[in-house]
Parts: C-alpha cells; structure tokens; sequence
C-alpha cells in the first residue's frame, strides 16, 4: 500500500513551487507579503486549490486587490511550474484566502486580554499577585511531608 497519494505528493510540491515563484517572480507591487498555507489538487489533477495568507493585509479592499494580482499572474505561475515540475498536465490554479492566521491571532489576543483581566481582578481582590504566590508555595509545603516510614525492614506498621 502506498503512504500517499499521488495527488498529496503534487500538492505539496505545488505549494513549495508557488511560494518560491510568488516571492520571487511576481514584481506586482500591488501584491503584499503572501504564504501559501496550503494546497489541494482535485483527483484528476485538473484543478489545484491554493489557500493563501496575506500577513498585514487585512481590510478587504487590500485583500481584493492582493487576489486580483494573483489572479492574473495564474498562468504566468503554471507557465513556471510547467518548467520546474515534470507534469503532463499543471492544474488550473485557483486561489482562497486563508483566514486561519487572521483567526488565529484574534483567538490569541481574546485569550491574552481574558487572563489579563483575570490576574487584574484576582490581584485586587486579594491584595496583589504575591499573594498568589505565597497561597502556592504553602500548598506544596503542607503536601510534602505526609508519611514518616524509615528504610529498616519491619518498621512500617502497616505489616503489624
């Protein structure tokens, strides 16, 4: 059985291909700093869906603006990929944005912002962090101590 399928093994080197060529070869300067997050090329190999990130475009007029250009380098890109992969037919290139970074890191600083608020409301309400800490490290002390058992066989009383 194989480990992958031939259409897996396309679509990664697909990805690699295009991120080198969009970083490299497109002289747009409308196009701002892409990542080609992923890609998926459908079984017959006729199509290849390219998700992309744009890093520090985030209205959307930026974002229209950034796939419109990839839009119309798409043939440019097959034209290349069609030199650098040896493939009977390169998949038509359609192009997604990829929201998950975006996603990401608004999940990321709703979470920052909610423990924030947390420590703040804790803090008052207990008179400081440091209070926290020593409630902590008293935890531990009282928990460490629980049996007094010596090594010497007999003495366990346990056994008795």
């Amino acid at each position: 059985m194989r480990e992958f399928k031939r259409t897996d093994r396309v679509a990664e080197q697909l990805q690699k291909e295009l991120a080198v060529l969009i970083q490299r070869e497109i002289k747009d300067p409308r196009l701002g700093m892409v990542t080609v997050s992923g890609v998926e090329v459908s079984r017959d190999l006729g199509y290849a869906d390219v998700h992309v990130t744009l890093l520090g475009e985030d209205t959307p007029e930026q974002i229209k603006e950034n796939f419109k250009v990839l839009k119309q380098a798409a043939g440019f890109l097959r034209s290349q990929i069609a030199k650098r992969i040896k493939l009977r037919h390169v998949p038509e290139l359609r192009f997604h944005y990829d929201e998950s970074v975006v996603r990401g890191q608004r999940l990321s600083s709703l979470i920052q912002d909610a423990v924030a608020s947390d420590r703040s409301r804790l803090g008052d309400e207990s008179g400081g962090s440091e209070g926290l800490d020593e409630r902590a490290d008293q935890g531990t002390e009282q928990t460490g101590n629980d049996e007094t058992a010596s090594d010497e066989p007999g003495s366990d009383s346990r056994y008795d």
